[in-house]
């Protein structure tokens, strides 16, 4: 429901009351006080059809499936102004001697505003229902909200542990590369020194043959 509408009907059902209750009051005043009183009524009433229209414009201006509700609840509240309406004539147009007023209140009057603040119990207890549906829709929409941010946090951490892990894996890459050569590295080496040992080992001997060849001719001579 639009919370245009909302404003503007919380506002009649709070004007309603307390229009039924000054048609209540005005049905024990006379003279100057009851034509006052009746002018206070009369702009009331006018305030509240005022608000009607405005709950009639803002209805046609949403989406029909909302729309075809909202007006329902205005046709209520349309025969709802028109009691007190009804209301404020009789007690305007009556016999001002405070027997007939009476009689007129416990009559035709009080009928009226009985219907009418039936009318507004009803309709306030379905205001206060479709409030408490609008709350819980709100409430919804909130919690989904904050589980789509938290999926989206979720879904941002793991992206950047998914890097972190690409990262991880590439330096690994890295390391097993450098391994690879250090191990071709190493391993050359080791063939060098296996060379070395022999050309050590073969100049070694060459010496031990010649040191022989020149001790056996200088003791043969």
């Amino acid at each position: 429901m639009s919370e245009v509408f909302e404003g503007y009907e919380r506002q009649y059902c709070e004007a309603s009351a307390s229009l039924t209750r000054k048609c209540t009051a005005a049905a024990a005043l006379q003279g100057e006080k009851l034509k006052q009183k009746a002018a206070e009524i009369k702009s009331g009433v006018d305030g509240a059809e005022a608000l009607i229209r405005k709950m009639d414009l803002e209805a046609r201006n949403l989406q029909p499936s909302v729309r075809a509700g909202l007006l329902a609840k205005i046709r209520e509240y349309k025969s709802d102004l028109n009691n007190l309406k009804g209301a404020l004539k009789r007690i305007t147009s009556g016999n001002p001697q405070q027997g007939a007023r009476e009689e007129l209140l416990e009559s035709g009057m009080a009928d009226a505003l009985g219907v009418s603040a039936d009318q507004r119990s009803r309709l306030l207890r379905a205001t206060e229902r479709q409030n408490q549906t609008t709350d819980r829709l709100r409430d919804s929409h909130r919690t989904m909200l904050e589980t789509e941010d938290l999926g989206v946090s979720i879904l941002h951490d793991l992206g950047q542990q998914r890097q972190s892990l690409l990262h991880a894996h590439r330096g690994l890459d890295d390391v097993d590369v450098n391994v690879g050569k250090s191990r071709r590295i190493i391993g050359g080496m080791v063939r060098r020194m296996d060379r070395n040992k022999w050309i050590i080992g073969l100049v070694i001997a060459v010496l031990v043959l010649v040191i022989l060849v020149i001790l056996y001719f200088k003791f043969m001579h």
